[in-house]
């Protein structure tokens, strides 16, 4: 088996442990291979691997991607800050879209969204940490933007992403997530996705609801920056 297969084995089994030890079936978490900095090979491999979801921050490195992997069934998930001029492209090539955090983006990813294409699936990101770094509304802004979204055409709210402060404090880790699922739930919209849990702390994401798990280093290794 080559290296990603291996690290696709390990990464199943702590899954799958993770869903027993919460009582969750494993079946309801999935992992969304993040492949940034990584290149159309690597994917390609995670493919042969078993992968079928990819999730990429850089517009461009995604959309370079894709071109050469017109051949394979991949379901593709927009996870990176979106600016304005990058939405009608973020609408045309991704399904998923799980970092929007602000009404305006969201209105161009409908407006821009083609006929042709079934509803976008969008995450609201949630700045659950309060950090200056992050991306995401705040949980005060969350139900507006919620309401008001889940309301716009050739969209789909399905749920909120978020990316806590790091910590290697399992109680920390899943007060954090804790904070997410529960925000969630206090939305009433009947959402059913939890985009939350990275490499390091998917097992406290899980067992506090976690759907997706986004998993680049533990997947595909370390990151090379200088190649950006």
């Amino acid at each position: 088996m080559s290296t990603i297969a291996d690290n696709l084995s390990t990464l199943g089994a702590r899954i799958n442990a993770a869903a027993q030890a919460s009582g969750r079936a494993p079946s309801a978490i999935r992992l969304l291979a993040v492949s940034k900095t990584k290149p159309a090979a690597a994917v390609r491999e995670a493919f042969a691997a078993g992968v079928r979801d990819v999730g990429e921050n850089y517009l461009q490195e995604a959309l370079n991607k894709q071109a050469e992997l017109t051949d394979l069934p991949l379901t593709w998930h927009f996870i990176g800050p979106i600016q304005s001029n990058k939405t009608r492209a973020i609408a045309e090539h991704f399904d998923w879209v799980h970092s929007v955090d602000r009404l305006k983006i969201a209105q161009r990813l409908s407006e821009q969204r083609p006929d042709g294409l079934e509803p976008l699936n969008i995450c609201l990101q949630v700045n659950v940490s309060g950090e200056a770094s992050k991306s995401g509304c705040t949980p005060e802004e969350l139900p507006a933007l919620a309401q008001a979204i889940a309301a716009l055409p050739r969209l789909r709210l399905r749920g909120l992403m978020a990316i806590p402060e790091p910590t290697d404090d399992r109680a920390a880790q899943e007060a954090a997530f804790a904070r997410v699922r529960q925000l969630q739930a206090s939305l009433d919209l009947g959402l059913d996705t939890l985009s939350m849990g990275m490499s390091h702390d998917l097992e406290a994401a899980i067992a506090q609801g976690a759907t997706w798990v986004r998993i680049g280093t533990a997947l595909f290794g370390a990151r090379d920056y200088g190649q950006q």
